[in-house]
């Protein structure tokens, strides 16, 4: 059985299987129906289409059927997906992942798999999660932004020249303002990072990921 908000998407995979000799039965439904149209149904396996795989909540018909139909075999189809996305795909009890854009050859593997008891997902798809997890993007760091949103852009713009050890003399001449009005912003970072003196303002900067965010803002603000 294949259910997808998308009728076209559906009849199509549908069409393409019955093709290659198997029993399929397409049906469009928006997410909230597709569970209680394949508990009706009671397929073998089941090509459930997703537009979101990372949204929460989208695999809670997986869920549902699972509970209703131990028997059924879930795939989600849908597209590449993180590599929570088909953690999540599996934790509500899918028995694999195939991708939208996968050749017809490739979704019949799946469903032979998934007749079988086999955990259905490409191996280049697999290869791609276990990459990502292993070498994952860098997160922003919490109390970077956090302490960041306690700044003014001027305050940021100090914070990074009092890290490059700059003076009051030279940050007042490198933003075009007054020492008085330097020395007032430098107290008031301070202030807000919690540190008393300059250094710790920089090791705590430099810590957090702080002053690489901030060096982004350096030149903005208002002036004064």
């Amino acid at each position: 059985m294949v259910v997808d908000d998308h009728r076209l998407l559906a009849e199509a995979l549908a069409s393409a299987l019955k093709l290659r000799g198997h029993r399929v039965v397409a049906a469009a439904a928006p997410a909230a129906g597709a569970a209680d149209l394949v508990i009706a149904r009671a397929p073998e396996v089941c090509l459930l289409g997703t537009a979101a795989p990372a949204e929460p909540g989208v695999f809670d018909p997986v869920v549902k059927i699972k509970r209703e139909r131990p028997q059924v075999a879930v795939l989600v189809l849908g597209p590449v997906p993180s590599p929570r996305g088909i953690a999540a795909a599996f934790a509500a009890g899918a028995s694999g992942y195939v991708r939208h854009d996968e050749r017809i050859e490739g979704v019949e593997r799946a469903i032979m798999k998934a007749r079988a008891g086999e955990a259905a997902v490409a191996p280049l798809l697999l290869q791609g999660a276990f990459s990502e997890l292993l070498n994952p993007a860098a997160q922003p760091d919490d109390e970077a932004q956090r302490l960041l949103e306690m700044l003014t852009p001027r305050e940021a713009e100090v914070l990074v020249r009092v890290a490059d050890g700059e003076d009051t003399r030279r940050i007042a001449a490198g933003m075009g303002i007054a020492p008085s009005t330097a020395r007032t912003h430098v107290q008031r970072v301070l202030m807000k990072l919690g540190v008393g003196s300059r250094l710790e303002a920089a090791a705590l900067a430099a810590r957090t990921g702080l002053l690489d965010r901030a060096g982004s803002l350096r030149g903005v603000g208002d002036p004064g």
